[in-house]
């Protein structure tokens, strides 16, 4: 892997760290990328689905997600994960990933994982060819194209540092604070960096300076490179074997901090872990010396660090090795940014023409364009182009539920409050006022009951006894009038309905043999149409693809109930202009239908 990110490159984000997200954002916003570089966040602990988030002036929102596993399913393009848990969780949710797959780079920025798992986990890492970077770092970036979290500081210091685009160093260094420091050195006597890494603190970090230099060597982009190392450890040494084996042949301008040790009369424990040398070897002073030995740049002091990268950049320059970069058109972030107060996924109403979902309206709503109500609803409610067997089965329930005649709870009220003189609106209201668990909400019931039955195994007479210990009947099941002599002809027509054009239905396969069992007992307990549809639209939605946790949470926030409450709005109104195109009069109950036992009140 020559190049670590691209324009292309999108991350999951584990733990809801939104400022170092938001950052992320401004610089995607500020370098005109096409998409964010964050696909999905793993937030274990939130409530919502989703976070909102500023792109340039306007608002995204980002996909929450439970677990690792859930986010890399919905976002399997996301080959970046930034590790952002706790020195307590870091190491587990590494492996997980690890273990997962479809990760090329990991990030982890805690510090102080303990060292025996740092090297478990670094070991697993290498042999599944993932890059990891940390522990203990700030990350990384491509300029112009990616960059994780906090790396390189505000967009003001970002763009004074020429990291909003490719420059011509690659940059590896162990500090984080450092980095940005080196990259703003660079960017005052070169022209940028082309690739920057912070390969962690810790004693032992994932990716090592060999490994960076080696994939700078094959990216093109980077035409020298610079190495800061610090005393303690000897990862400095591979870097120059690679030199002298010539593996590594673009210029290396190079230091090791903490030369200053060698005036102390003891060992000197710095700020990393990893800083601080056992041996001579590990001092920065012998390293130093070393790699000068080698043929890499190295100054003769941190200080004259920039006359050492001014030197070697302008003599690449003077060899047409680097040519001048061209700067980039950029977007300003604004300064002042307001969040929206309501969200909309499903329609836009901006623009010469409204949108169902992000088509238009007129190629979904004339007959011409071979398009239903079925189609609508799939858009609207669910985003998503539901295939022709899925939306004409939709239509229909719709049709089947459209009215059941004028005794209905819904149809009744309706036709009261009509005969009352109020509005079209007000009277279907009074109707729809009345669906819920008695109403209407068998399908609910029987989509939610029959599902965990099937869910858990259970077989139809161990169905039977779960419902007879929850003290419910079993909804969808029983008919006032219908029974296995007397079948309900819309039944018969959704089964068969099923049976031609769903590709399996396991889950109607399950309810019946549950009837037969009901019908064993008494004929009428049949699966009605309430429970055909619910049962049914589980069918549906597995063929489709949603998985268990989706169609849960369809059930639960009252989707099947909306099919309900749709088709039974077109009957409700019905029956309400019925009222009005006959003129009929205030209806009041008739009292001899009322029974009356009306004692005398007890005195006080």
């Amino acid at each position: 892997m020559a190049q670590l990110f691209t324009r292309d490159t999108q991350a999951i984000f584990w733990n809801n760290n939104i400022s170092a997200i938001q950052r992320m954002l401004d610089y995607d916003y500020t370098i005109k990328r096409e998409k964010p570089s964050i696909a999905a966040i793993v937030a274990p602990t939130a409530e919502s689905k989703f976070q909102k988030f500023f792109w340039g002036g306007d608002e995204i929102m980002i996909n929450l997600y439970k677990t690792t596993s859930e986010a890399k399913k919905a976002h399997p393009n996301a080959d970046v994960l930034l590790n952002f848990g706790s020195f307590r969780t870091a190491y587990d949710v590494t492996m997980e990933a690890l273990d997962m797959g479809g990760f090329t780079t990991i990030m982890i920025t805690a510090e102080g994982i303990p060292e025996r798992l740092a090297r478990k986990m670094n070991a697993v890492a290498r042999e599944k060819n993932v890059t990891v970077i940390g522990p203990a770092t700030v990350g990384a970036i491509s300029p112009g194209a990616f960059k994780i979290a906090n790396i390189g500081g505000t967009i003001e210091n970002i763009i004074n540092s020429k990291l909003h685009r490719a420059g011509s160093c690659g940059l590896v260094t162990r500090s984080g604070g450092l980095f940005n420091e080196l990259s703003n050195i660079i960017a005052i006597n070169a022209d940028g960096i082309a690739e920057g890494v912070a390969i962690g603190g810790d004693r032992f970090v994932g990716s090592v300076f060999i490994d960076n230099l080696l994939r700078m060597q094959d990216n093109p982009e980077v035409k020298y490179m610079l190495l800061l190392g610090e005393v303690g450890g000897t990862e400095e040494y591979k870097v120059i074997d690679a030199v002298k084996s010539g593996k590594i042949t673009k210029p290396i301008i190079a230091w090791c901090i903490g030369t200053i040790a060698k005036h102390y009369s003891s060992g000197v424990q710095f700020g990393h872990a990893g800083a601080s040398a056992n041996a001579d070897r590990e001092t920065a002073e012998a390293k130093n010396k070393a790699m000068s030995e080698a043929g890499i740049y190295v100054p003769s002091s941190f200080n004259d660090l920039p006359t050492k990268i001014s030197e070697v950049y302008n003599k690449l320059k003077a060899d047409g090795i680097i040519s001048e970069i061209p700067e980039p058109a950029m977007n300003t972030v604004p300064k002042t940014r307001r969040s929206k107060q309501f969200i909309c996924t499903i329609s836009d109403d901006r623009g010469d023409e409204a949108t169902y979902a992000g088509f238009p309206i007129s190629s979904v709503a004339t007959p011409d364009t071979g398009k239903g109500i079925g189609d609508v609803i799939s858009l609207l409610w669910f985003k998503k182009q539901y295939p022709k067997w899925a939306t004409q089965f939709i239509e229909t329930v719709i049709k089947t539920v459209a009215d059941h005649g004028p005794a209905v709870s819904g149809a009744h009220n309706a036709k009261v409050t009509a005969r009352a003189g109020k509005s079209v609106v007000e009277s279907l209201v009074t109707g729809l006022l009345t669906i819920g668990p008695r109403f209407g909400g068998a399908i609910d019931g029987a989509a939610e009951h029959f599902k965990y039955a099937d869910d858990n195994k259970l077989t139809p007479v161990e169905f039977l006894n779960h419902m007879k210990k929850l003290g419910i009947p079993i909804p969808g099941i029983g008919h006032r009038i219908k029974s296995l002599r007397n079948p309900d002809l819309r039944v018969v027509g959704l089964k068969k309905f099923a049976a031609e054009h769903f590709p399996s239905t396991p889950l109607l396969d399950y309810a019946l043999s549950v009837e037969q069992l009901t019908t064993s007992k008494k004929d009428n307990l049949i699966l009605n149409v309430d429970g055909t549809i619910g049962i049914l639209m589980v069918d549906m939605w597995r063929a489709l693809g949603y998985s268990e946790i989706e169609i849960d949470e369809f059930i639960s926030s009252g989707t099947l109930n909306a099919f309900f409450i749709a088709g039974r709005t077109i009957g409700f109104i019905g029956h309400v202009l019925d009222e009005k195109r006959l003129a009929m009069p205030m209806y009041r109950h008739p009292m001899d239908d009322i029974l009356y036992q009306v004692d005398m009140a007890e005195e006080i």
